[in-house]
């Protein structure tokens, strides 16, 4: 059995969910998610949880069954408290400027990048003298908020060396020692 798939799901209170045929939608006070599930997995709601079972033992069921258990947990929080992620724009002249769901970042580029974000996602971006930009993003939706994270960082990885580029708040990241000095 799948050590994460056999876990109930808690629903805490405010958070509905409906199975209709694959479609498991979740409500709550943040908004409202909808996920296709596979349909070797079942899911029943009863006592305030969300249990999935499998309806055969391949292979492709038992690893259905830990991926859809997670899908919906995240989906249970997402609606209940929400996902929140930050990223800091390290280099000297990088900047990050928004107006309503336009982000702007020079990153030492010849031109800005503008980037629309989805309606899904709250973005602001602080500036305080003498520290780092930072963008803040906060969603209900787990994916969307990981896949809008990871655009903005692809505009800017950050290298080994000097550390410059956009990195997630807490990230280490592995340095390089750069050239030895002479013979």
């Amino acid at each position: 059995m799948s050590r994460i798939g056999k876990n109930p799901v808690a629903i805490p209170s405010g958070v509905t969910i409906t199975v209709d045929d694959a479609v498991v939608t979740v409500k709550g006070k943040r908004g409202e998610l909808t996920q296709k599930i596979h349909p070797n997995v079942v899911c029943v709601v009863e006592d305030g949880q969300l249990t999935l079972k499998r309806t055969n033992e391949d292979k492709m069921s038992k690893s259905m069954h830990g991926l859809y258990r997670s899908l919906i947990n995240n989906m249970v929080i997402g609606v209940s408290t929400g996902f929140v992620i930050k990223q800091e724009l390290v280099g000297v002249g990088y900047r990050a400027k928004t107006t309503g769901q336009l982000l702007e970042l020079s990153l030492g580029y010849s031109h800005p990048i503008i980037l629309e974000l989805p309606s899904e996602v709250k973005v602001i971006a602080e500036q305080a003298k003498g520290q780092n930009p930072i963008i803040t993003m906060e969603s209900h939706d787990k994916q969307l908020i990981g896949q809008v994270a990871a655009k903005i960082r692809s505009f800017r990885k950050p290298e080994p060396y000097k550390g410059k580029g956009i990195k997630f708040v807490g990230e280490q990241l592995r340095r390089k020692a750069g050239k030895s000095a002479g013979k």
